[in-house]
């Protein structure tokens, strides 16, 4: 079961994020929760996109501390796997501090140079500034 579920999750979280920018039912609770809850199953099971955007969901409009964090958790584990934004948002963590996400500049240069190695443009350009006003040491 579980090697099918890692099959599909690609699937499922392209799914979701298909689902997710629809206009029909665009305020409707059973279709949020639909989403989020093919998010959470192709995230569970490896589904890059989908622990990138689900992290997203749960952390910038998440309800209550546990949600953000656990949002945070997706994004590292997203980051982690290579995708840029999670890992733009990882640096700004780091860099900034959340609740149990303490200042960490070292973290916070790994997570920059991953998403400008990536070609993300914001990582590129903090990145610039860094190194030219020896921010973060």
């Amino acid at each position: 079961m579980r090697l099918l579920m890692t099959l599909i999750a690609p699937l499922l979280g392209w799914i979701a994020f298909r689902l997710f920018h629809l206009r029909f039912m665009k305020r409707s609770r059973a279709k949020h929760q639909l989403v989020m809850k093919l998010f959470r199953y192709a995230a569970d099971y490896g589904s890059v996109r989908a622990l990138s955007v689900y992290g997203h969901l749960l952390f910038f409009r998440g309800e209550g501390m546990t949600n953000r964090i656990q949002g945070l958790i997706y994004l590292e584990r997203a980051a982690d796997k290579g995708d840029s934004k999670a890992a733009y948002q990882l640096a700004k963590v780091f860099e900034e501090g959340y609740q149990t996400y303490p200042v960490d500049p070292i973290k916070a240069v790994k997570y920059y140079r991953q998403a400008a190695q990536s070609g993300h443009v914001l990582a590129i350009k903090r990145m610039v500034d860094i190194f030219t006003h020896g921010e973060l040491e």
